[in-house]
């Protein structure tokens, strides 16, 4: 179970810092460059390379793993728990539906 914590806090962790601040800035960028197909689909990459992004990432992971580990049941559920899963859940859903769009919208 600390295994899956420890994951669960990574992947919620840097789905916040791509939800939070970096979905912005590719959005700005994007609509800056006027890009479309496969360099709008490149501009959601740009985050990854920003400072912030890995210290909103770190920040985020240690924060969940710490209350992942906290003594009180109802503390760890709300503030463990519901924010990871919710998190992890939209992110793999705005994922999917980006892969979906893809695939779907895509010139053959």
């Amino acid at each position: 179970m600390i295994y899956l914590k420890g994951v669960l806090s990574g992947v919620a962790a840097i789905f916040v810092a791509l939800l939070g601040p970096g979905l912005l800035q590719a959005l700005k960028s994007i609509s800056r460059q006027q890009a479309n197909g496969l360099g709008a689909i490149a501009g959601f990459w740009n985050p990854l390379f920003s400072p912030l992004f890995w210290i909103l990432a770190i920040s985020s992971f240690v924060l969940f793993l710490t209350a992942s580990r906290l003594g009180s049941k109802v503390l760890r559920i709300v503030l463990f728990w519901i924010p990871t899963l919710f998190v992890s859940a939209l992110g793999f859903g705005l994922v999917a539906l980006f892969t979906y769009g893809w695939m779907h919208f895509r010139k053959a």
